[in-house]
C-alpha cells in the first residue's frame, strides 16, 4: 500500500473509532437518566408528600406569624410542584424553609 493510503484509513480508523466511543458515552447517559426519572416516578427523590405541612419563608411573606406562613400540601405536581389548601397556584420547593 502507498504511504497515502495508510494515511487516509489510519484517519478513518481513529474517526470510526472516536464516534463509536460518543455514541456509547451517550448511550451510557440515557440510561442513567433513564433511571433519575424512575426513581421520581416511584417517589423515591420527592420534597414533599401530599398532607405533609410547609412553610413559605418570611421573606415572600413578611410580617406574618410563622403559624399564618404555613399550610398543608393537597396535591404533588408531575414536575415537582405542589398544589397546597389555601393557597392558589403552583409552589416549588424553593418557596419555602427547609426542614433541620
Amino acid at each position: 500500500m502507498r504511504r497515502t493510503a495508510k494515511r487516509l484509513l489510519g484517519g478513518l480508523a481513529l474517526a470510526v473509532g472516536g464516534l463509536g466511543a460518543v455514541a456509547l458515552l451517550e448511550r451510557k447517559k440515557g440510561v442513567a437518566r433513564g433511571r433519575e426519572v424512575k426513581h421520581r416516578e416511584r417517589g423515591l427523590d420527592r420534597w414533599a408528600r401530599p398532607g405533609m405541612s410547609v412553610t413559605f419563608r418570611g421573606e415572600l411573606m413578611p410580617g406574618r406569624q410563622r403559624a399564618e406562613r404555613t399550610f398543608r400540601i393537597t396535591e404533588l405536581l408531575p414536575s415537582g410542584r405542589v398544589l397546597l389548601e389555601g393557597v392558589a397556584g403552583e409552589h416549588t420547593e424553593h418557596e419555602f424553609e427547609q426542614v433541620h
